[in-house]
């Protein structure tokens, strides 16, 4: 059932965004519920879950883990995970940064901001890489950046076409150079695979944002973004303090980025592996089951 594809619990727990008061937010009569910030509409969690953490009322798309995103995009039991092992390190002795990690990982169940590896989407064979915000704001630091340079030099060795989700709050303060230097480092791999005449497909998902925005998430063959996902370099906040204007309607969201020619769709969860999966047939990628038990 769609509900055990996440995590072991019979419920989610989604925190409303609105809801400021930790005692309220932690009572025992609310952890069934979730109030959705968009329309307001308070929502069984076990309906949410079903629904693919979609509003049912509004169609707001809630954040999901990588975990999540992978089980309802992956055939079952086909993904094989690689460059799980690699750890960010502390180069500049940031304070707290090592404590940050820790608690990290431990919220996430995760090394890094992003997973990678080798999977099927409807039988066809892909190298994927999907980042998850819970893990420091989804920022690219230089283990992110590595990990992605990996999934790159993968599907150049093996001949796969490459897809990946973003979602990030920019680049890793605490690593300093070291995390900008992972947008050249990106860019420069992408360039590889276009070199090598594979396809690239980047799903941009809520936020993608800062030098992920500027190097590999827009440099794809075919950009994605998830119905409603904010999209930007500086969020619209820092822009409005800047220049102390007022922004368009939906500034930086998807469907407003689509208008203007920044992305090539806009899809929903519901539909996001069909969709997938029928880029894939187009440029007639196919593959057996071989990693099914």
């Amino acid at each position: 059932m769609l509900k055990d594809l996440f995590g072991k619990s019979k419920y989610v727990t989604v925190k409303s965004r609105d809801n400021r008061d930790k005692k309220e937010e932690s009572s025992p009569d609310n952890r069934l519920w979730t109030k959705c910030n968009e329309c307001k509409e308070i929502i069984f969690n076990k309906k949410l879950v079903e629904n693919l953490m979609v509003c049912p009322k509004c169609g707001k798309h809630f954040r999901l883990t990588a975990r999540d995103r992978l089980a309802i995009t992956v055939d079952e039991g086909s993904f094989k995970e690689f460059a799980e092992d690699i750890y960010s390190k502390d180069p500049l002795d940031f304070p707290n940064y090592v404590e940050k990690m820790v608690r990290a990982k431990i919220k996430t169940n995760l090394n890094e901001a992003v997973i990678t590896g080798e999977a099927l989407i409807g039988g066809h064979q892909i190298v994927i890489a999907i980042m998850d915000f819970n893990f420091m704001g989804g920022s690219m630091g230089s283990v992110v950046g590595e990990k992605i340079t990996l999934a790159i030099e993968k599907a150049i060795e093996k001949k796969k076409p490459l897809i990946i989700f973003s979602t990030a709050g920019g680049a890793r303060m605490q690593e300093g150079l070291l995390s900008l230097m992972q947008m050249a480092k990106t860019s420069a791999a992408v360039k590889k695979i276009h070199q090598a005449g594979l396809l690239y497909v980047c799903v941009m998902t809520d936020p993608t944002s800062g030098g992920v925005t500027a190097s590999f998430a827009t440099l794809a063959d075919i950009i994605i973004a998830e119905k409603g996902a904010l999209i930007a370099f500086a969020g619209p906040r820092v822009i409005k303090q800047t220049i102390s204007a007022d922004l368009p309607e939906g500034f930086q969201k998807a469907e407003f980025l689509l208008e203007h020619g920044m992305v090539d769709r806009v899809t929903p969860r519901h539909k996001m592996r069909d969709e997938l999966k029928a880029i894939l047939e187009i440029h007639q990628y196919s593959g057996v089951n071989e990693y099914a038990q």
